[in-house]
């Protein structure tokens, strides 16, 4: 019998296949490969599907393909794990098997918009291009299905390599090799407190798996009941190194996913080219981080320190980035703010203990914000590679099925109902609120993502009215280039999904009208279909200090009011968009802010705070370094030196002359003789 099961391997392999082919092959195939990524990233997506159909029958999937390092005896006296192994293999559950298929389809829409976009630049590096994007796609798929945190690391690194090397695509223009390295910097300097925390881990419980009788979620849980001696360092007490040890892989996932304070390289990200973006935004390099969070759920629900710290993280940086946003002039740059705001709503779910909700956000978002990237691109394309909004309008007529279904996308990002983002939106802040009612830091994190909302939909309709509505302010927009079908393919694609994705979890409709078997995500992702998911999902109705709390009129009631509260603050941003944006010759109202716009505008002046923070700590460095090569260097060289000297006045007694090594040892004895002689004497 064929098992889907069977074939996850190939969902990894085909993509890798299709890097490999437009990099040694490329040169000779018609669009530099195209149709091979084409070719590679659909038959992923077909497997994946098969896989996702098979999960729902209730079967799941682990297996060790290649066992790596396997260690016993790594503590001594009872302390700490007995045995280390290092294994690769796949883990396919519910949550796995839903983010290959999310990661395979935007991953091969990305592919056939390329081939209207990056031919419509002429581009000459298309080789190298989809090359990029076979490795990127392979990357981003080993890093989903990878069953242990050391593996997931490694895809995690390699995610961040393509990122760079795609955001520097064009690297003859002085733009994107700057902000490539920036990417790569910056997610580093995460990544090394990642590193230190999968160590760290290894030595706490002597695995890193993510499911399986002796994953350490599993281990965790029963080290905090007493029933597991963990290894604790510097005296910590278990719950408290387990906190730290959390917060460690939190560093990783805040540099991947954009949070506050590594998100500064996301902006400039955008120097690369548009389907990249789109596909960095909505499944690759930027959901890589939501999703280890999620992964290692069942860890995190144990120390509910680190889960307020993600929340508060999450929440701030929902606002934080949305204010920026708002006066932004180009197009793909609203939505790089946006993108980090809506990262930021995910980690305030799964801070607040709302694991279905972030992965229902996941989801959602990346839907509608490929959507609103590709077309995006799509107006790029007909403005001859124009990006200021201010240079655009009256576009609506001239591009119907790109506007439509931007707007479509729009709608989404901004939480209108009844629009996919709306039903994952709400069930965020639902989560934050009714958690947060006793916890300060949870209501605080929920307040600000609460004032997110009228925001982003305020820059995110002044973005629609400035770009589409009103009259063509330039030649350009008058008379805009014509989109082709492999554009508006993936564009419809898409739009249908911004509007239907949200019915998979109506959450509120259910708990309102106590509608059953509409809240399909909840029994996907809650252990209802089987296996791996329960080893951690039933933590999440147990957070600890974390208890639900409902307005008067009880949990319908909360429901209802804070779906109304969230909607209207929503309709308020567009509204006040509107009154503004939605005429026929519009002014830049934001010059009102004065020195506020200005700070907004340079983006708080992070990138200077980082610069100076750069340049202060270069003099440590310094100071390490000469330490490092006057003491340590000098303590080794000498040593060495030391060691050469003694050795060659040795080696001059190899004379090669029997009777002088006859005298050396007549002369040794007799001095072994006389020593031996005076200690006897002392003892005697």
């Amino acid at each position: 019998m064929v098992d889907a099961f069977a074939y996850v391997p190939a969902i990894v392999a085909l993509p890798f296949v299709s890097f490999l082919v437009a990099l040694f092959l490329g040169k000779y195939l018609p669009k530099g490969g195209a149709f091979g990524g084409i070719a590679a990233t659909a038959g992923s997506f077909l497997l994946s599907l098969w896989v996702l159909v098979t999960v729902a029958s209730g079967r799941q999937h682990a297996e060790t393909l290649y066992r790596w390092v396997s260690t016993d005896g790594m503590a001594s006296g009872g302390i700490g794990p007995q045995e280390i192994e290092l294994a690769f293999g796949v883990l396919i559950d519910p949550l796995s098997a839903l983010m290959l298929v999310i990661v395979t389809l935007i991953a091969l829409l990305v592919h056939v918009f390329s081939l209207g976009y990056m031919n419509d630049e002429g581009e000459p590096d298309l080789p190298r291009y989809y090359a990029g994007l076979g490795l990127f796609t392979a990357s981003m798929l080993g890093f989903v299905v990878a069953d242990n945190l050391l593996i997931a690391f490694m895809f995690f690194e390699l995610v961040g390599l393509c990122s760079y090397l795609l955001i520097g695509f064009h690297f003859r223009e002085p733009g994107p090799p700057s902000a490539a390295k920036k990417a790569f910097l910056v997610t580093r300097f995460g990544d090394y407190f990642f590193l230190v925390g999968v160590v760290a881990i290894f030595a706490t419980f002597g695995t890193a798996a993510f499911a399986g009788s002796e994953s350490f979620p599993v281990l965790a849980e029963q080290a905090l009941a007493g029933e597991f001696n963990a290894w604790t360092p510097f005296g910590l007490g278990t719950e408290t190194w387990f906190t730290v040890l959390g917060l460690l892989v939190l560093g990783g996932a805040i540099g991947k996913s954009a949070q506050f304070p590594l998100h500064t390289w996301l902006p400039d990200a955008m120097e690369g080219p548009t389907p990249v973006s789109a596909l960095i935004h909505a499944a690759t390099m930027v959901a890589a981080g939501v999703y280890l969070i999620a992964r290692m759920y069942g860890f995190y629900v144990l120390t509910p320190t680190t889960m307020a710290i993600i929340a508060f993280i999450g929440g701030f940086t929902a606002l934080f980035a949305a204010t920026m946003g708002v006066v932004k002039d180009e197009l793909k740059q609203v939505l790089a703010y946006s993108t980090i705001s809506q990262y930021g709503y995910m980690m305030l779910a799964l801070g607040a203990g709302g694991y279905v909700a972030a992965v229902f956000h996941l989801m959602t978002h990346a839907f509608f914000k490929a959507l609103l990237f590709l077309g995006a691109g799509a107006v790029i394309i007909a403005m001859h590679h124009e990006e200021n909004m201010w240079e655009m309008g009256g576009l609506k007529a001239k591009l119907p099925v790109t506007y439509w279904t931007f707007l479509a996308g729009s709608l989404a990002l901004a939480g209108i109902f009844p629009f996919a983002g709306f039903w994952s939106k709400d069930e965020i802040l639902y989560e934050a609120f009714v958690h947060g009612l006793n916890e300060p830091l949870l209501l605080a994190a929920w307040a600000m993502g609460l004032l997110a909302v009228p925001v982003t939909a305020f820059y995110t309709f002044r973005m629609v009215f400035l770009t589409f509505h009103g009259e063509a302010r330039t030649e350009t927009a008058r008379n805009p280039h014509s989109v082709r079908w492999n554009v508006k393919g993936p564009l419809t694609v898409l739009g249908i999904l911004a509007v239907v994705a949200g019915v998979v979890n109506m959450v509120p409709v259910q708990k309102v009208l106590g509608v059953e078997g509409i809240d399909f995500l909840h029994r996907w992702l809650d252990g209802e279909y089987g296996g791996f998911a329960e080893l951690t999902s039933h933590h999440y109705a147990d957070l600890g200090p974390y208890t639900s709390g409902y307005i008067a009129g009880g949990e319908a009631a909360t429901v209802l009011v804070g779906a109304g509260v969230s909607l209207a603050l929503a309709l308020l941003g567009v509204a006040t968009a509107w009154t503004l944006y939605n005429v026929a010759d519009p002014a830049e109202h934001t010059a009102r802010l004065g020195g506020i716009k200005t700070v907004l505008y340079n983006n708080y002046y992070q990138d200077e705070l980082q610069v100076w923070l750069a340049d202060r700590t270069a003099g440590l460095a310094g100071v390490a370094d000469t330490f490092d090569q006057g003491v340590i260097d000098g303590v080794v060289n000498g040593t060495s030196s030391v060691s050469l000297a003694a050795g060659e006045r040795i080696r001059r007694v190899q004379t090669g002359i029997v009777t002088n090594y006859a005298a050396i040892l007549t002369l040794g004895l007799t001095g072994l003789l006389i020593v031996l002689g005076v200690l006897g004497g002392w003892f005697l």
